[in-house]
């Protein structure tokens, strides 16, 4: 079963949230739902612009984590790699 380590922004170069989840179409959900009190709903972070596949759980939230740590503009590098335009790629998430 694959997981995933997934960046959402508001906007972009605007706020992020870097994450990891077994299933991220239902992780996406929870997100845009609104969970109280959370860094995503206060930023209205909702834009999927950035997410990688591992098969090992331990692999992505070692990822995750590094990938935290990172200087922003390493995340933004990242992202504009993959997605210029930093739209929302959620229709890329596989099946």
């Amino acid at each position: 079963m694959p997981y995933y380590v997934y960046i959402l922004a508001n906007k972009p170069h605007g706020a992020i949230y870097i994450g990891s989840a077994r299933d991220l179409r239902n992780r996406l959900e929870q997100h845009a739902a609104g969970i109280p009190d959370s860094h995503t709903q206060k930023y209205n972070i909702k834009t999927l612009v950035y997410f990688e596949v591992h098969n090992e759980v331990i692999d992505a939230v070692h990822q995750e984590r590094r990938l935290k740590r990172w200087r922003r503009a390493w995340k933004e590098e990242l992202i504009a790699k993959s997605n210029p335009g930093w739209r929302d790629i959620r229709d890329q998430i596989p099946l």
